[in-house]
């Protein structure tokens, strides 16, 4: 029987290193796939609204543990449609996540990709930072850690969406991907990543231990969490 009341620490197949490189891409486009039909994207451009209040002005924006650039191609899409004028770094530790990404994106010259540790692209002095389903993956004290680097780092605030803790949640993605899923990675993950996923209390008690006040967390349909950390 699962506890949802706490978080799982057990480890994901997608934080395996050496992943085969076909699997890694298959499951990239699957999760593309859940995001944009699910909705998961519009969570992002929902906290980015709070956030880009100056139409005149070029903001950048660092999206970290980027992956296959999904999320970067909805905003860029979003901001071309809006008149914004964005440019726009997606940070990722894995090699061939960021290949495929810069292949995805070709066609968005507003877009480019780093392969690093997010710590190590201060210099690139972001007004804000994404984080689209990558919380999820660190434990505890290195969320709190990046929280306080972002807050830290953003000149304008910090924008994280993330999976909320929930047996529905669990079981109606487990359903799903059971019948149209190839991907073992996809199959084995997505549940898991609603277990390693959040409740409220756990937001507000990460952002309690980060000095900025000015956070807010706000339930988003597809069982969302949408924080938003504004300077």
């Amino acid at each position: 029987m699962i506890n949802f009341n706490q978080r799982s620490y057990q480890q994901e197949l997608l934080d395996q290193p050496d992943i085969p490189t076909p699997d890694l891409i298959r499951n990239l486009k699957e999760l593309a796939f859940i995001n944009t039909y699910l909705g998961g994207h519009n969570v992002t451009v929902k906290g980015l609204k709070k956030l880009l209040t100056e139409p005149t002005r070029t903001y950048h924006l660092i999206d970290i543990g980027c992956g296959g650039g999904d999320t970067l191609k909805y905003i860029a899409r979003w901001g071309r449609k809006k008149g914004l004028s964005l440019q726009l770094t997606g940070v990722d530790l894995k090699a061939d996540c960021i290949a495929y990404a810069q292949e995805h994106c070709k066609d968005y010259p507003e877009i480019d990709f780093i392969q690093a540790d997010y710590r190590d692209v201060t210099h690139l002095q972001a007004d804000v930072f994404t984080a689209a389903l990558f919380c999820h993956h660190l434990p505890d004290d290195d969320l709190i850690n990046l929280l306080r680097w972002m807050d830290t780092h953003a000149k304008v605030g910090f924008v994280i969406n993330d999976l909320h803790r929930h047996s529905l949640a669990y079981y109606s993605i487990r359903w799903l991907t059971r019948w149209f899923s190839r991907s073992y990675l996809v199959k084995n993950d997505a549940c898991l990543s609603v277990w390693r996923s959040f409740k409220k209390e756990d937001w507000r008690r990460y952002l309690a231990e980060v000095p900025s006040d000015k956070a807010t967390i706000t339930w988003q349909w597809a069982f969302r969490w949408l924080v938003v950390g504004r300077q």
